[in-house]
C-alpha cells in the first residue's frame, strides 16, 4: 500500500508540469500586457519597459517558465502581478471557501442521487424510474451559471428568501451549493442506477431472495455494497468537476473562493496567480482520487488484496 501511494504521489510531478506549461504558454499569447495592466493606462512606455524587465516578461516563454518552476520547487509560487501579494498565501486564504462550497455541494449530490438511483433500479421502468431519469437528464444538460442565475431570480429577487451573493453567512452557501450539486447529482444518480441494475441481477441476489431474505435487507446489505465501487469512482471524479464548476458558480454568486480568484486573475493576465490556483487544484484533485482508490480496499477486500 505504501509503495502504491508513493507511486501515485510521484505521478503528480508530470501532471503539474504538463498543466502549468500548457497554461503558461496559452497565457503568454493572450491579449494584453501584464506590465501595462499593472501600471494603468497613463503609464509611460519607459515605465512599462522597466517593469517588464523587472518581471522578466521580455524573456522567451520557455525561460520564464523554467524560472517559475525553479521557484515552485522551493515552495515559492511567486507574487501576484495585480496585487503584489504572495500567491500561495492568497490561494490558501480562499481555498477554505472553495472547499466549503465543494463539500456541501457534494453532500447535496450524494443525499439526492444515491437514494434516487437505488429506487430507480429496484423499480425499473416504473413511473418513478422514468421521472428520475428525465430529471437526471435535465440536471446534466443545464449549465451551472444558467441554473444559478435562475435561482437568484427566484429566491433572491422575487421571493427575497436568500442573499444573491457574497459570503456573509452560511445561508449564502445554499444557492451556490445546490447549483453545482444538481449536475453532480444527476451523474451519480445514473451511475448508481446502472450499477445497482447489474448487481441485483446476479445469482447471489436471486438466491438471497429465494431463501426469503427481506427485500430491503438484500438491497441494503448485499446489493448496495457491491454496487458502490463505480459510484465511488464517479464521486471522486465529480470532485474535480465541482472544483471546475465552482469557477463560474463562484463568479455568479460573488463567492470569495479560488474559482473567482482564477477568473479575476485571467482578466488581469496575472499568470503567477492563475498558475498557483491550478497547481493547488491539481494537487487537491490527485489527492482525492488517491483517497478514493484507498477507499476501494475497505469496500471490496479483493481490491485490498491487490494492493498488498
Amino acid at each position: 500500500m505504501f509503495r502504491y501511494i508513493r507511486n501515485r504521489l510521484l505521478m503528480l510531478i508530470p501532471v503539474i508540469l504538463g498543466v502549468t506549461f500548457l497554461v503558461f504558454y496559452i497565457m503568454s499569447f493572450s491579449p494584453g500586457d501584464p506590465a501595462a495592466i499593472i501600471l494603468g493606462d497613463n503609464a509611460s512606455a519607459e515605465s512599462i519597459a522597466q517593469l517588464q524587465e523587472e518581471l522578466g516578461l521580455n524573456e522567451p516563454v520557455i525561460v520564464q517558465y523554467a524560472k517559475y518552476m525553479k521557484k515552485c520547487v522551493t515552495g515559492d509560487l511567486g507574487e501576484s502581478y495585480a496585487t503584489g501579494r504572495d500567491v500561495f498565501e492568497e490561494v490558501m486564504s480562499r481555498l477554505p471557501n472553495t472547499f466549503a462550497l465543494t463539500f456541501w455541494a457534494m453532500i447535496v449530490a450524494i443525499i439526492v442521487s444515491i437514494p434516487v438511483g437505488i429506487i430507480s433500479a429496484t423499480k425499473q421502468y416504473s413511473l418513478v424510474d422514468s421521472i428520475s431519469m428525465i430529471a437526471a437528464l435535465i440536471g446534466v444538460s443545464m449549465p451551472n451559471f444558467w441554473f444559478g442565475l435562475l435561482m437568484i431570480m427566484l429566491f433572491s429577487l422575487n421571493l427575497g428568501w436568500l442573499p444573491s451573493g457574497g459570503a456573509s453567512s452560511y445561508i449564502s452557501l445554499i444557492m451556490p451549493a445546490i447549483t453545482i450539486g444538481v449536475s453532480c447529482a444527476a451523474n451519480i444518480t445514473r451511475t448508481t442506477r446502472s450499477s445497482m441494475l447489474d448487481v441485483i441481477r446476479q445469482d447471489y441476489i436471486r438466491t438471497a431472495k429465494a431463501k426469503g431474505v427481506n427485500k430491503k435487507k438484500v438491497v441494503r446489505k448485499h446489493a448496495l455494497r457491491n454496487a458502490l465501487i463505480p459510484v465511488i469512482t464517479v464521486i471522486g471524479l465529480q470532485f474535480g468537476n465541482l472544483l471546475g464548476g465552482a469557477v463560474l458558480t463562484e463568479t455568479v454568486f460573488s463567492w470569495p473562493g479560488v474559482g473567482r480568484l482564477i477568473v479575476d486573475a485571467i482578466k488581469a493576465k496575472d499568470t503567477p496567480m492563475v498558475l498557483g490556483c491550478l497547481i493547488v487544484f491539481a494537487v487537491c484533485f490527485s489527492l482525492v482520487n488517491l483517497l478514493v482508490d484507498i477507499l476501494y480496499g475497505y469496500i471490496d477486500p479483493r481490491i485490498k488484496a491487490k494492493y498488498e
